[in-house]
């Protein structure tokens, strides 16, 4: 049995990494689309589940995770933008701000029928930044391919004011507790 992650993201093989388990990266099979018939915790909590499924279904002896975060502000979903205007207006809705950061988590191995997910949350506080930092940031182009179109571990730092919660949730993997799941099942 191998520990597998069914991610593209760089910050969650870095996360992971963290945690000192051996694993090897697949890339999932599914399509990432939010949905507007499901609560934003249950949105998140769907999309890692199927990440995890479209692996597990190809590596049924192995253990794999899924994850995704997901943006949640006054109710309104904000995923990854899908261009630069696109960032530039979820970065302009966040302004001055605070919103909540959702990040799923779902472990599965098919052969011994393990199937246990969990969301986190945290909350950030986007300072109230004028025009000439939201021009500046936008051209790192880190906004792509960002839940909320900022990367908080990166240049989109400048941008934050604080934080309550988990900061590796923020990032996109939640360590301490996936870290007991893998004990009890890796």
């Amino acid at each position: 049995m191998q520990l597998l992650l069914a991610s593209t993201s760089s910050r969650r093989r870095e996360l992971l990494g963290l945690l000192g388990f051996p694993f090897r990266i697949v890339s999932p099979t599914c399509e990432e689309k939010l949905s507007s018939h499901l609560p934003p915790i249950e949105q998140t909590r769907q999309l890692a589940r199927d990440k995890a499924q479209s692996a597990a279904n190809r590596h049924p002896q192995d253990l794999v995770i899924g994850s995704d975060t997901i943006i949640e502000i006054e109710g309104r979903l904000l995923g990854k933008p899908e261009n630069m205007q696109e960032a530039e207006s979820m970065l302009r809705y966040l302004r001055g701000r605070f919103h909540q950061v959702h990040t799923s988590v779902a472990v599965m191995q098919q052969s011994t029928n393990i199937s246990i997910d969990f969301v986190e949350t945290a909350l950030v506080w986007i300072k109230p930044f004028d025009e000439t930092t939201l021009t500046s940031y936008l051209a790192t182009k880190e906004s792509l391919g960002k839940a909320g179109s900022y990367s908080i571990q990166g240049e989109g730092a400048q941008l934050i004011d604080k934080i309550k919660g988990d900061y590796p949730t923020i990032v996109g993997l939640p360590l301490w507790r996936t870290a007991k799941v893998l004990e009890l099942h890796g």
